[in-house]
């Protein structure tokens, strides 16, 4: 569920710990950066908390440079706000935000699968294959967090194929826009099952070889998962 009220800070409440990890990759900015992103994206961050330098260092057991150039950089990648006078806070998210970010992932998703479908690239359709039986077999159980996981793995396999390396970094931002949507979609199981025919027909196209009808199932696809979602957040 959006939500873009929220005023908490960092270190407030339950389920707001943030963790470097037993092990980090990389320097000490790059692990404060992904700690963070994946705090914000898998909502331990909600919507218009406060981010303070201080508490985030205590916490993450470094000093404030690291946590000031995490800081920055998540507000270039506009998971964070910079507010004058007044400190770093998480982007909120509202329903102007969600359509308008499925409006860029249907024309973007879209064009990577007609790329995909163009260029199939050894191997592509026995991944895709691949991951849609896991789906089937995880839906089978219910288990949401497996379908959630293998999704991603499914439209991040398309990019890739695609050979575009900019539109692969502009769907990263559009991914990670949509994993701060809160609850998701599979929690309705006739949307699971849509999902899966959707994602049937995508791999269709492209052991066609047919780009354009890729193109629209795709599309299709992502005009599907926002109604879902637009009906979830309003209730409906």
């Amino acid at each position: 569920m959006v939500d873009a009220t929220s005023t908490s800070a960092v270190g407030e409440g339950p389920g707001m710990s943030i963790s470097l990890g037993a092990v980090r990759h990389g320097s000490t900015t790059d692990a404060v950066t992904n700690a963070l992103r994946e705090a914000i994206l898998d909502g331990r961050l909600p919507p218009s908390s406060w981010l303070r330098e201080d508490e985030l260092s205590k916490q993450l057991n470094v000093s404030r440079t690291p946590v000031r150039e995490a800081l920055r950089r998540l507000t270039d990648e506009q998971l964070t706000v910079r507010e004058a006078h007044r400190g770093t806070v998480v982007a909120p998210m509202g329903i102007d935000d969600v359509l308008a970010v499925y409006m860029v992932r249907e024309s973007l998703e879209g064009m990577a699968a007609r790329m995909a479908t163009r260029r199939r690239p050894a191997g592509l359709v026995e991944e895709l294959t691949g991951i849609h039986h896991d789906m089937e077999r995880a839906a089978e159980t219910r288990d949401i967090a497996t379908l959630v996981r293998l999704n991603l793995e499914f439209h991040r396999a398309m990019r890739a194929a695609s050979g575009n390396p900019y539109l692969a970094r502009f769907l990263v931002q559009v991914e990670n826009a949509v994993r701060r949507f809160g609850v998701s979609t599979f929690e309705d199981e006739s949307r699971t099952d849509a999902l899966l025919d959707e994602h049937r027909a995508i791999i269709q196209a492209v052991v066609a070889g047919d780009a354009d009808l890729a193109e629209t199932r795709a599309a299709e696809h992502v005009r599907a998962a926002r109604d879902t979602r637009i009906h979830a957040i309003l209730g409906e």
